[in-house]
This record gives structure tokens, C-alpha cells and sequence, in this order.
């Protein structure tokens, strides 16, 4: 079976758009030729098996681009949800469910597929990382500040202060690992401006969120876990979308171990009303206005710069795949959160349950046929299950910063991590790996 090799790269990156091929260095994350916006992507040496004999994200290790692996990181569950099949009207509806359910041997430890991102990344870095900067607006943080704890990765997370509600962990977080909290009005828009700024800061480096190969490769996991039970692809892919990175993750993996004239998934990615950038470049609908970001229930889908017209992203995968985009209400997430946790017995987060409304809604339509092989993707759930079941401790920021407004609030908060990082001494680069 195919294996990875501690310190070795077992794959390539190329440039979507011009074909340049680069040996990876853990870091890079833009070609270097000067051209239209455009995603590099992983091409993996070998023939042979992708699985190995290992459980869990790592078992997919021959199609990860990580030069390490770390053990007992668990993996999606694929299992057949006939009875919310039967709810919804469908006959062959497969739910891939990341986080929480003891009964299904779901453990992802912060409850969605962010975990499944977040290894990835720290298994792809060299082997003495800069300080990651990584914004987020909750989920992607919470993964990140968990495992960079576990194997003492240095990390600065920037986060809007509605985030701190998913930030609870067995543990204290490791001092290598730091998080900046905007109070007031910030925005997961506003984190990312932030972010941008502060990884120019001398020993820290962008994480790079969908231009990191190793976020769609190990988000693209699902898809390998659900072509494994299934035998083969499904007919359509179903997910909560905000970058859709995860997405495109998905028609990546898929693009890998399809055979034969396989048709590819279809994909159908769902966002969160009013506020659904994707939804409105798709449709060619004008802008959300800015303001409506604070109104979705799902926080986690609301970013306003998505990679809908790079080479190798949004609209080229939905138009290689036959995809839509699909929207759905505060209202019918609510719905539809409660129906999962009625049939299948567990919680599910906000966008889960904007996946299962969009998904709901397109078969009522007549978007989805009633006998269509369907993969709907989970994307986090059990975080009530787990408070109850594990004994959680809160995060303590490492720094909190008023935010002044869009203005200045980014250069703001960059002067307040400058002092309070001089104040604190030299840079933290590593703890050890």
C-alpha cells in the first residue's frame, strides 16, 4: 500500500491557469508567474491504492499533501439516512456526518470538518513553521487553535467576539497558540482584513485559507470516505458553503479517484439568506450589501470575498460539474436543524442545517430526483451531544481589541499585536513539533 514517509513529498503542486509545477515547501500557496488569479492544486506521485491501513482523516494519507502524519485523527462517517431520505423525498440519501456522535463513532474533536482542514495544514508545514495567521469566524479557529495545542504549532487566530462561544476544549490552549478577539461589531470580513495585514508581521505567514492546497485536499476527505463505502461517486454533493472551499475540496477528490467515464458529483452548494455572495455572483444578482452579514443564523458561511472567479474555484467547478447554488432562510434552517435532530437523534450546527433545507427545498422543486444517489455533507454536528459528554474549558484570549470600525479597525488591531508581542518578548516561532 502506498505510504507517506515522514519529511518527504509524495505529490506535486501545479498552477491552474499556466501549468507550472513546483515542489512544495509546506508554505506556498500562489503561483509565481504573473497571470489571472488562479488556485495551484496537488497532483500525487504513484499509481496504486489511495487508502491505507490506518482508521480515521489519515487512512487517505497517499491523496494528503502532508510530509507527517499525526495518529488517531478521526475521519467523516458515511452512513445511509433512510428515514430523513424518507422525509425529505429521497430514496438514496447518504449523510457524510462530521463531529460529535458516539453511536456512529463520529469524533471529530471540535465538531465539524474544520478538524479535517486543520491537520491537514499542520501535517503539510516544514518542519520549523512560521507563526500560522489564520482568520476565522469560529469553526476554522476552534480546529486550528486545538490541534496547533496538541503538536505545539505556533498560530495566531483572529476572530469576531461571537466565535468565543465555539471556542471550549478539553484543555487550556498551549501559549504557542494565540487568539485575538475583535469585540463589537467585527465581522468574519473584518477578520480576514485583519489577518491580511498581520501576516506581513516579521516570523508569521498567511495560512492562506482556499489558496492552501492542504485545506481543500483535507477537507476533500469527505468525498474520498463517501467513495469508499459508496463503491463509488454519488450523483450529487450537497454542502453549506461560505468560501466553498470545502466544496471544491470535494469535486478535487472526486476528480482523483473517479474510473472509467464516471460521471463527476454534481454540486450543490448552499448559503444562508440575505446574506449569500456565492448565491448572487452565480445568479449574476447584484452584491449583499455588507450590512445583512450580521443576519444569517449560520456566521460560519458569511464571507465576503469567496474565490468565485479564480482559475480552479467557485465557477469553475460548479460549471464542471453541472452544479447550482442554492439559498435558504434563517427560518427553514431552524426547521430543518430540528428535523435531523428528531430522525437521526443529534445536534447539528447552522450550516448543516442550511444544507438540509437548500437540499429539502431543491427536491420539492424538482431540482433533485426522488431515486438520486445524493451525499449530503454534515459539515458539523454533536456540540451539544459533547458539552454534555466531555468536561469543556473556555479560551482565554490572548489578546482583545475594540473594534473602531472598517476604517481603521485593521491597522488598529495590528498595532495592539506589535506592542502586545513586544511586550511579550520575541516572537514564538516553534515549541517543538
Amino acid at each position: 500500500m502506498s505510504r507517506v514517509r515522514p519529511g518527504t513529498r509524495h505529490y506535486t503542486v501545479v498552477c491552474s491557469s499556466c501549468g507550472t509545477r513546483y515542489a512544495d515547501d509546506g508554505l506556498l500557496l500562489d503561483c509565481s508567474r504573473g497571470h489571472e488569479p488562479a488556485f495551484l492544486r496537488t497532483e500525487y506521485h504513484g499509481t496504486g491504492t489511495h487508502l491505507t491501513e490506518s482508521r480515521g482523516l489519515f487512512r487517505h494519507a497517499p491523496l494528503l499533501p502532508v510530509a507527517r502524519i499525526f495518529p488517531e485523527v478521526p475521519g467523516p462517517v458515511v452512513h445511509r439516512a433512510e428515514r430523513l431520505g424518507h422525509r425529505i423525498g429521497l430514496d438514496r440519501l447518504w449523510v457524510a456526518f462530521n463531529g460529535h456522535w458516539p453511536e456512529r463513532g463520529a469524533s471529530l474533536p471540535t465538531c465539524t470538518f474544520k478538524d479535517l482542514e486543520a491537520y491537514t495544514v499542520l501535517g503539510r508545514l516544514p518542519a520549523a513553521p512560521p507563526v500560522l495567521v489564520i482568520p476565522s469566524a469560529g469553526n476554522t479557529a476552534a480546529a486550528f487553535a486545538w490541534a496547533a495545542t496538541r503538536h505545539r504549532v505556533p498560530c495566531l487566530l483572529v476572530v469576531p467576539a461571537p466565535a468565543l462561544e465555539r471556542m471550549r476544549f478539553p484543555a487550556p490552549l498551549a501559549p504557542c497558540v494565540r487568539l485575538v478577539v475583535l469585540d463589537g461589531t467585527a465581522t468574519y470580513s473584518d477578520a480576514i482584513a485583519c489577518a491580511d495585514l498581520l501576516a506581513a508581521l516579521p516570523g508569521h505567514h498567511a495560512e492562506g485559507g482556499s489558496r492552501n492546497v492542504g485545506r481543500r485536499d483535507g477537507l476533500g476527505t469527505v468525498m474520498l470516505a463517501a467513495a469508499e463505502v459508496l463503491g463509488g461517486l454519488p450523483e450529487t454533493y450537497v454542502q453549506a458553503v461560505g468560501s466553498g472551499t470545502g466544496a471544491i475540496g470535494a469535486h478535487e477528490a472526486a476528480r482523483r479517484v473517479r474510473t472509467g467515464g464516471e460521471p463527476l458529483p454534481r454540486l450543490l452548494m448552499c448559503q444562508n439568506a440575505p446574506f449569500a455572495p456565492l448565491y448572487d455572483a452565480w445568479h449574476c444578482a447584484g452584491p449583499a450589501p455588507a450590512h445583512r452579514e450580521h443576519e444569517p443564523l449560520a456566521r460560519e458561511l458569511t464571507n465576503r470575498r469567496p474565490p468565485f472567479t479564480v482559475r480552479g474555484g467557485v465557477r469553475d467547478v460548479l460549471t464542471e460539474s453541472g452544479g447550482e447554488v442554492l439559498r435558504t432562510d434563517n427560518e427553514a434552517a431552524l426547521a430543518a436543524m430540528a428535523l435531523f435532530e428528531e430522525v437521526e437523534g443529534i445536534d447539528i450546527e447552522p450550516g448543516a442545517g442550511v444544507a438540509l433545507a437548500a437540499l429539502a427545498d431543491a427536491v420539492e422543486r424538482g431540482q433533485v430526483r426522488r431515486d438520486e444517489l445524493v451525499l449530503l455533507n454534515i459539515t458539523g454536528g454533536g456540540r451539544a451531544r459533547q458539552a454534555g459528554d466531555l468536561a469543556l474549558v473556555p479560551a482565554e484570549p490572548w489578546l482583545r481589541v475594540a473594534w473602531p470600525g472598517r476604517d481603521t479597525g485593521p491597522r488598529a488591531v495590528v498595532e495592539q499585536v506589535e506592542r502586545t508581542l513586544t511586550g511579550a518578548g520575541a516572537v514564538v516561532v516553534t515549541e517543538g513539533r
